[in-house]
């Protein structure tokens, strides 16, 4: 590997150092590394040839400096395994790969307090643009969303009052149209099925129970949830709960894919026909969902394009183009399956 050329007198090589061997000015090489559109792709090839051979790295704090801003995107999620926000996350990066801008991740495990502590330290950093996962923020972390003085795109759900900017879709109306599905297949004792229970999934719940409510066959003791971590060994435990509460019941909406995947192994363990004695239906539609035997019928929701859309809004707010659409709702998609085929 060859060594990057030393400039004249020694130290790291610098942007003037790029220019004089480029044969433009600081400013078009500056232009060059930040908004490359704006010059053209001879000069562009020009300047990164000169680039390559001094070996020059572009110090992001000295323009951090020049700027006020570091040129970072701070996403906050609340799980790094989970593959709901991975897919979101993967969308961030992918339409940032061509650009000068850097992730930095948060993962405030869903916790409003840990939410806080990472704002107060990204904030302290002045990022280019924040984006966060969800629109229940303590009052403290709100403050500070308010008060940073980038833009900021809350992800993963709408709602009527957005800090800046907001990308994704309603959990209740997703709930409500899983449920109004099973009741259309002819089920009638629908349990719902729920772990962690954040307010995503207590949104998803809500509207079950306004479907279920309106069809006149609501019945509390046909909820089973808890606190605790989702997972598909889960998933089976929860629904011999929920068959344990009620011997009667036929149909299940789950709060997640994973806990739909366990109940479908119980009911094979079971003996339960599916969809013939037992109907299911997940959310989010990893997947499993397409693969599994019989398929499960899940609600889609756009992750990846949640992802893309929150920087597109972002980087237009920083070129000074504040997109007029403030709240964008993607919206889902109902994938019907095997798993409610009666």
């Amino acid at each position: 590997m060859t060594k990057p050329r030393s400039r004249r007198g020694g130290g790291r090589p610098t942007i003037a150092d790029v220019a004089r061997k480029a044969g433009v000015g600081a400013i078009t090489v500056s232009r060059a590394l930040r908004e490359p559109g704006r010059v053209s792709e001879d000069l562009r090839r020009q300047i990164q040839a000169a680039i390559d051979e001094l070996g020059y790295v572009p110090d992001p704090n000295a323009r951090a400096l020049a700027s006020a801003r570091a040129e970072v995107f701070g996403v906050l999620v609340p799980s790094l395994t989970n593959n709901v926000f991975a897919e979101v996350v993967r969308g961030i990066y992918d339409s940032l790969s061509d650009s000068l801008f850097r992730i930095q991740i948060g993962n405030t495990h869903y916790s409003g307090l840990e939410e806080e502590r990472l704002l107060q330290v990204f904030g302290s950093q002045r990022p280019a643009a924040l984006i966060v996962a969800g629109i229940d923020q303590t009052l403290g972390a709100r403050r500070l969303l308010e008060n940073a003085g980038c833009p900021v795109v809350q992800v993963m759900e709408t709602g009527p009052d957005p800090i800046d900017m907001m990308v994704g879709f309603s959990h209740f109306d997703g709930g409500k149209t899983a449920a109004e599905h099973l009741l259309q297949a002819g089920y009638r004792k629908i349990g719902f099925i729920g772990a962690r229970m954040d307010p995503r999934s207590q949104r998803r719940l809500a509207g079950y129970r306004a479907a279920m409510e309106a069809a006149g066959v609501f019945d509390a003791r046909l909820i089973t949830t808890t606190p605790v971590p989702s997972s598909v060994s889960l998933g089976r435990e929860l629904f011999r709960d929920a068959l344990a509460k009620m011997p009667t019941l036929d149909g299940v909406f789950c709060n997640n894919d994973d806990i739909a995947l366990g109940v479908l192994f119980e009911c094979h363990r079971a003996s339960l026909d599916v969809p013939k004695q037992i109907g299911i239906v997940g959310f989010n539609d990893l997947d499993m969902m397409q693969v599994s035997f019989p398929s499960i019928t899940s609600v889609r929701t756009h992750r990846y394009e949640i992802g893309t859309r929150a920087v597109a809004m972002a980087l237009a707010a920083i070129a000074g183009n504040r997109p007029d659409r403030r709240i964008v709702d993607l919206g889902f998609e109902l994938m019907r399956r095997e798993s409610t085929q009666r």
